[in-house]
């Protein structure tokens, strides 16, 4: 886990603990020039109005120019149990598709939460909050979202924790956007496999 926040101006952004992207190491996307990522996306992330989202402090910017410096997060599914490596995240152990699968990225975005939001989030653990609180971040990342085609939907374990509570917005969701994501979320489960180093 990255530990050491991302300082640009008056932006001090911190990594939440499941961000990996930012490690030489990761699971899912990842960032692969840290210098550049910080002089565009800082800035950025400095001018974004967090107050007019539909949870105020919890965003989802596109960041279009940063293409070039991430790798994306997925790969076509393959059939070839060799084309896999065996990964713990997030306490889970799983199959993720090897890094040299990734498909190209065709789009970014980062969930990006100020630190007041970051703090109201229900998925934050006591030790999580210490961890965020002694860095002292204005924002914290939640997650880089380098998708390659399709912009993908939440996971399927993603998408039934928020809607059991891990996520203010979820309780927003209406039920037929809650039919939407679902579908969405088993189609490209379908296409798509993480990949990981």
């Amino acid at each position: 886990m990255y530990m050491h926040p991302l300082v640009h101006d008056s932006v001090r952004l911190a990594c939440a603990d499941i961000v990996t992207a930012l490690d030489n190491e990761s699971i899912g996307s990842r960032v692969l020039d840290r210098e550049a990522f910080t002089r565009i996306a800082l800035p950025r992330i400095g001018g974004f109005d967090f107050a007019s989202q539909r949870v105020p402090g919890q965003a989802l910017i596109e960041m279009p120019e940063i293409v070039p410096y991430v790798s994306s997060g997925v790969g076509p599914r393959s059939k070839d149990p060799s084309d896999y490596v065996v990964r713990i995240f997030r306490d889970q152990v799983s199959a993720y598709l090897r890094r040299p699968f990734a498909a190209p990225v065709a789009s970014c975005s980062l969930v990006v939460y100020t630190r007041d939001a970051y703090f109201k989030d229900p998925d934050v653990t006591p030790a999580e909050g210490a961890r965020i609180d002694a860095m002292s971040p204005t924002h914290v990342l939640v997650a880089v979202l380098a998708a390659a085609g399709p912009k993908s939907p939440y996971p399927p374990r993603t998408l039934v924790r928020n809607l059991a509570g891990a996520n203010h917005e979820a309780a927003a969701w209406s039920a037929d956007e809650i039919r939407a994501l679902a579908l969405a979320s088993i189609q490209y489960d379908e296409a798509w496999a993480p990949v990981a180093d």
